[in-house]
């Protein structure tokens, strides 16, 4: 089945929108990569951004 795996949406201590910033970031280069290598990039913008809206109950 598609998806992060389970311990990703763990309770994270810090703020989730560091991890937002940093995956997005790894798409400023995208135009130069790979197509190949595209897909992981776009899931680990998927992965940060479900992990910070799995937080927002926790506010």
């Amino acid at each position: 089945m598609p998806g992060p795996p389970p311990d990703q949406f763990a309770q994270q201590d810090t703020d989730p929108r560091a991890g937002i910033d940093e995956a997005v970031a790894g798409l400023d280069d995208l135009a130069a990569l790979p197509l190949s290598e595209h897909v992981e990039r776009f899931e680990a913008v998927h992965t940060e951004l479900t992990v910070a809206l799995s937080t927002i109950d926790k506010v």
